[in-house]
């Protein structure tokens, strides 16, 4: 005996859903979509192909800071990494990889930008705004740009005055031959860590300018030779082994509480700077900071780097540039061919990058005004049916591993609003408020995240908005279930 469909009733494929970003969340959530029966959704990502950052960064050196067998998702554990730290190239190709062995390409629109999004409270639909015009409109909106999406440029006078060859480190020009060049590298974050090293076998001479020292600690990274690969590839349980091996380890020797696993770091980051022939280039590298207290970064080769004669580390400010160099606070000066801007990305914005308007005309940068705050950091009060993937305080261990549960905990919202036939779903904003103070009283007992560092953490407001402040698996269990109660529902 049929039974007829009741009109009222919703099907996964009555549900459109936008994506914004082709990057790991992006991806994963495209995946997860198609696994749980939704068909009806699109993938807009501005650049020409999949990646997010992995596509983006390709500057010389470029490499993961997470052993890759954790930064690999759980569904597509894969065995053959080359090394325990896999560059740039390598992890693109798993990613596109991942994209087309799941068939998520054909969702895919490239090269388009999002401008803005726009809730309506009538049709409980948002309006998607690209950059060539077109209008999406959709049930649900996924952001699955992430963290590092927006480039910072240093505030340095003259800086549009320079008249060589300039590019940041996201924005590489390999058509640009640095062989034998005059190169100046601003910035010593991770980006500069990794690229210094590569860029001082090619160029004549290379001036970094240093403002503040960074702990950079060693990692065992030794290619895996062809017998372990075979291991990998053969053995089964070898790579989920390893897989959940980085995992403990990541989880039980968190530093950032722990003031004694602190300790045993920075004498091992001290140890790694002992390599620096020079004592006063040695003594400008020394950090002056909590380990933590910045993010973390890791080489082997960074440090032994200075003991090359065409490596300078310029620890005086930048008074000005100029058409061909810096001019230093004291005078001194700089000529440069080339000048590259290693000041990373305005981590702090997330999805207020883009103009998004929610119920009742709420701006999200004016709800985010105080720094960007989320609901167990997938959802936001007055913006119903969006949810985020690394958002706000989701910054800990594997990006990657953290993204696969904030997608199981996003698509379960999603399923609630096929089987109970709703219009929307928006947490409540006294829970929301409720829960943002206590992660912000726990970020605050964390010692190395208050010893006053210039990090990419902390909104103008002086608010931490990246950081999580307990372990992975903390998180994990937080997001596991959803609490009803903590949201407001409409029915159709």
């Amino acid at each position: 005996m049929s039974v007829e469909k009741n009109q009222a009733d919703r099907n996964p494929e009555d549900l459109a859903i936008t994506i914004i970003g082709a990057g790991p969340g992006g991806l994963c959530m495209a995946i997860k979509l198609r696994e749980a029966g939704f068909e009806n959704f699109v993938v807009v990502e501005s650049s020409e192909q999949v990646g997010g950052t992995w596509n983006h960064n390709r500057y010389p050196g470029c490499a993961c800071d997470i052993p890759s067998h954790l930064y690999s998702f759980s569904f597509d554990v894969k065995r053959d990494w080359s090394r325990p730290y896999a560059p740039q190239p390598e992890i693109l190709e798993y990613l596109e990889g991942v994209a087309s062995k799941y068939d998520v390409l054909k969702f895919c629109r490239f090269g388009h930008f999002v401008e803005r999004a726009i809730w309506d409270d009538e049709t409980s639909k948002w309006s998607v705004h690209l950059d060539n015009g077109e209008t999406i409109e959709s049930d649900v909106v996924v952001s699955a740009i992430g963290m590092f999406n927006n480039i910072v440029l240093p505030a340095i006078e003259g800086l549009d005055d320079f008249e060589g060859t300039k590019f940041h480190s996201s924005r590489w020009d390999w058509s640009h031959s640095l062989e034998g060049e005059r190169v100046g590298v601003i910035g010593t974050a991770a980006s500069a860590v990794q690229l210094i090293p590569e860029v001082a076998k090619l160029a004549g001479q290379v001036h970094l300018f240093q403002r503040t020292a960074n702990w950079v600690l060693p990692k065992e990274d030794d290619p895996y030779t062809e017998e372990q690969l075979e291991f990998f590839r053969t053995d089964p349980h070898a790579a989920a082994g390893i897989r959940q091996a980085i995992f403990d380890g990541i989880e039980t020797g968190q530093a950032f509480y722990d003031a004694t696993v602190r300790g045993e770091l920075e004498t091992v980051g001290l140890a790694a700077i002992d390599v620096v022939e020079n004592p006063d280039v040695r003594a400008k590298l020394k950090p002056k900071h909590l380990w933590g207290c910045k993010r973390p970064l890791f080489s082997n080769d960074y440090y032994a780097a200075f003991n090359r004669p065409n490596l300078e580390l310029v620890t005086e400010d930048i008074a000005r540039i100029t058409a061909d160099g810096v001019v230093l606070s004291n005078g001194e000066e700089r000529k440069l061919d080339t000048l590259v801007l290693a000041t990373g990305f305005s981590a702090t914005e997330y999805l207020s990058a883009i103009e998004v308007i929610g119920r009742k005309g709420l701006d999200l940068a004016e709800a985010w005004s105080d720094g960007a705050q989320a609901y167990q950091g997938v959802t936001t009060a007055g913006f119903p049916n969006l949810f985020m993937l690394y958002g706000p305080n989701t910054n800990q261990g594997s990006l990657i591993t953290m993204i696969e549960w904030e997608v199981d905990h996003a698509l379960a919202h999603i399923r609630r609003l096929v089987t109970d036939n709703l219009a929307w779903i928006d947490v409540k904003a006294d829970r929301q408020a409720a829960y943002n103070e206590q992660l912000q009283k726990d970020i605050e007992s964390i010692e190395a995240w208050a010893d006053g560092c210039n990090n990419y953490y902390s909104a103008p407001s002086g608010r931490v908005v990246t950081q999580w402040p307990k372990n992975m698996s903390a998180y994990r269990d937080m997001v596991l279930e959803i609490d009803p109660e903590a949201y407001e529902v409409a029915s159709r």
